[in-house]
Formats: C-alpha cells, sequence, structure tokens
C-alpha cells in the first residue's frame, strides 16, 4: 500500500492499482513536449504496469486458501473469486467456512444460517471481512461499516467496512455517506433492507 497526502492534510491510502495510476500519470506529464518515441514507451509501460497492479491486487486479495474459482457466495451463489477485494468469510464451530461476494450477503447469512444451509447464529465462530482501503482481512465484529455512500460492490449498495471509525468518517465524507454503523448496532431489519434496495433516509449518522 501507499499513503498520500490527500484533502484537508490527511493521510490517504491508495491501492495497488491506484498507486500505478498515479505514478505513471505523473510521468506523463512531465513527457508532454518530449520525444514521442518515448511518450509511446510510457505508455506501453503503464499499461504493463496498470495490469501487472491489478493482478496483484486480486493475488494478495483473494489470498485466503479456501477460495478457489468455483467458490461460490452462500447466499446469492455467484463466484466470490471475481470480486477478491469484496470477499467475507464466516467460520462455524465445526472448521466449515463460507464464503461472500461482499459484507451485505455475509450479514444476510449472520442474521439467518439456517437460511442458506447453516444453523445457528451460536454456531458462528468467527467473521472476517475486507477493509475496504487496505484490503487486509479484520474482525467484522470490531469493523465500522459505511452504508449508502456512491460506492457500489458486487451486489450494488453495500456495508462497506473499515477497521477505524476513523477510516469510516473519512470515506463517508468522500462518498455521500450518512451512515456509519459498528457491526453491534447492524440488525436484520437493516440488513434486509438494504438487500432490498431501501435507503435508511431516518437513520443519522452514528
Amino acid at each position: 500500500m501507499c499513503t498520500l497526502i490527500g484533502r484537508n492534510h490527511t493521510p490517504c491510502i491508495l491501492r495497488p492499482v491506484n498507486v500505478c495510476r498515479v505514478v505513471f500519470m505523473d510521468r506523463l506529464h512531465k513527457m508532454r513536449g518530449e520525444n514521442m518515441k518515448q511518450f509511446k514507451l510510457l505508455i506501453c509501460i503503464g499499461l504493463v504496469s496498470f495490469f501487472i497492479g491489478a493482478t496483484a491486487l486480486q493475488t494478495m486479495a483473494a489470498s485466503d486458501p479456501g477460495v478457489n474459482k468455483d467458490t461460490r457466495c452462500a447466499v446469492c451463489g455467484m463466484f466470490v473469486a471475481k470480486y477478491p477485494t469484496w470477499l467475507c468469510k464466516i467460520t462455524e464451530k465445526n472448521g466449515q467456512a463460507k464464503y461472500f461476494d461482499g459484507p451485505k450477503d455475509m450479514l444476510a447469512y449472520y442474521f439467518s444460517p439456517n437460511k442458506y444451509g447453516g444453523t445457528t447464529q451460536a454456531n458462528i465462530i468467527k467473521i472476517m471481512v475486507k477493509d475496504y482501503y487496505s484490503v487486509q482481512w479484520i474482525d467484522a465484529r470490531k469493523a465500522f461499516f459505511v452504508m449508502d455512500s456512491d460506492v457500489h460492490g458486487p451486489m450494488g449498495k453495500e456495508f462497506i467496512p473499515f477497521s477505524s471509525k476513523a477510516a469510516a468518517s473519512s470515506f463517508a465524507k468522500d462518498h455521500k455517506a450518512k451512515i456509519i454503523l459498528p457491526f453491534s448496532k447492524i440488525t436484520s431489519a437493516i440488513v434486509e433492507a438494504a438487500r432490498h434496495g431501501q435507503m435508511m433516509m431516518n437513520m443519522k449518522m452514528k
């Protein structure tokens, strides 16, 4: 990861793909007016760097031994390997792991595991999500989730997870969101409303 100083002099963590794009564009501006051959070469290098960065991000994010190209979301049935940065995981007492293509489906399973091939909520021992900025696994029960932002996941509007409230607040400010909830404040009713595309207009920033 890379940290830059963003608006209001606050640090901004960039994903690998964004780092490649920032470096490339900076160099591109400097090359304007110089030798055209060098200019074209830079474009080729930039494209290669972009795809290398994208591949590295996917490899890093999907680094769970239980995930392969055939692993499906336990709720919607989509192939989760296609969305590594949104990957979520629930581990049950018997050691079985359930994977999801986003926090919204993970939460749907958490509140009603019996509807999706599980047993009871008491049987769940670990819940993991990916921090939006670092793309690292974090404990969902300790995370803060931003709702109703202009950033969408594989299933549309998402509960976007962050390891700290400060990071969640910064993201919410930049992405038109007004709702931040710790895991303990999320209810089944909120999840079902989100899954059906209903906005939580009556809720205030927490």
